[in-house]
């Protein structure tokens, strides 16, 4: 039996049609938590849109967990610590632990804000992957073109 699990999110225009959250009380519209659906050991994934004007409402830290939200539309803002920094599709904001964080939707943005936010803890990972293994006389599984 192979260790891997597959899931479908649904395109970026279809998250903001997802209900969930961390718990019951931090749930809303546009966020899908989606290490609740895969068994994850070292990290974490979420899928969020928001409305423009729309924003979290709240402040949040986390004293072992790094954070990073990869932007794939709409435009916005983030809260991080004493900065304000814009965001939009390309943009990659990584947050370190003990971080100040929130974000919002620009009432102006023409779209939904759309992110996944990743989140991981353990150890720290080496800047090459020394844990790897290559195997280039394995065929390959799809018919040769």
């Amino acid at each position: 039996m192979s260790d891997y699990q597959v899931t479908q999110i649904g395109a970026p225009d279809e998250w903001r049609d997802h209900f969930g959250g961390f718990d019951e009380a931090r749930s809303r519209d546009g966020r899908r938590v989606v290490d609740h659906e895969l068994t994850m050991q070292y990290i974490g994934m979420t899928a969020n849109a928001l409305e423009p004007g729309e924003e979290a409402g709240y402040w949040h830290t986390h004293s072992h967990v790094e954070e990073l939200y990869v932007f794939l539309a709409g435009s916005g803002q983030m809260g991080l610590d004493d900065d304000l920094v814009d965001v939009g599709p390309g943009t990659v904001v990584r947050v370190g632990q003990s971080v100040w964080r929130t974000w919002r939707a620009r009432p102006d943005s023409a779209e939904q804000l759309r992110w996944l936010c990743i989140r991981a803890g353990g150890e720290q990972l080496p800047h090459l992957p020394n844990d790897g293994s290559r195997a280039p006389e394995r065929p390959m599984p799809w018919p040769a073109s």
